[in-house]
């Protein structure tokens, strides 16, 4: 049975099993992910709604919903609340549909227990504070804005998606190392979105 709130505090081993279990449960609403993890929903819905982009998998189309939902998040983030607000016209969002049999959630499901099984509370405490969960929007607004503007079908949005995935699991399992692995991994997709665009416009002004 899936507990109505999880507690405060890092989410070394239960962070696949919670996921688990509230694809298993009634409520697999972007709400009932909220409601399930509280103040640690920030994370959870980046790690949800950026696996979309980052994945090589069909996104139906709502890509760029998720990402505006997240950027929303992180902005939540960098103003100090607590817990994330979503509007209500957008709580309702099945996005736990196919349960942890689909494929999407299969994938997303093997990439968190990998980090589980690599990670450790390095410098844990610095999560939890102010400071830091503003770093945590800013980077994670950056990369999601990163995603948001790459040219639609040239896979360039999937490394700065990646890396907000990356980060938002080491501030849930409390492991700098792999926070920074994720700004890495944003920092990557940005320097190749600039370098392609700046080749594209040297081509384009050659052209024409």
């Amino acid at each position: 049975m899936v507990p109505d709130r999880l507690a405060d505090g890092p989410l070394p081993d239960r962070l696949s099993a919670a996921l688990s279990q509230w694809l298993a449960g009634d409520d697999t609403t972007l709400g009932g992910l909220v409601e399930l993890f509280g103040p640690k929903s920030f994370a959870v819905v980046f790690v949800v709604l950026m696996a979309v982009p980052a994945l090589p998998l069909p996104t139906g189309g709502v890509t760029h919903v998720f990402e505006i939902l997240v950027a929303l998040g992180a902005v939540q983030l960098i103003i100090g609340r607590d817990e994330i607000w979503i509007p209500a016209r957008w709580r309702g969002i099945n996005v736990g549909a196919g349960g942890s049999d689909s494929r999407f959630f299969r994938a997303v499901l093997a990439v968190i227990r990998f980090l589980e099984r690599i990670s450790r509370p390095r410098l844990a405490p610095l999560f939890g504070r102010r400071p830091a969960g503003v770093a945590f929007g800013l980077v994670a607004l950056t990369g999601t804005v990163a995603a948001f503007v790459a040219p639609p079908f040239t896979g360039l949005d999937t490394l700065p998606a990646l890396g907000v995935v990356v980060l938002s699991i080491g501030v849930l399992l409390e492991d700098v190392l792999i926070a920074i692995a994720g700004v890495l991994l944003i920092s990557a997709g940005i320097l190749l979105e600039a370098v392609l665009a700046r080749a594209a416009l040297s081509l384009a002004s050659h052209l024409f």
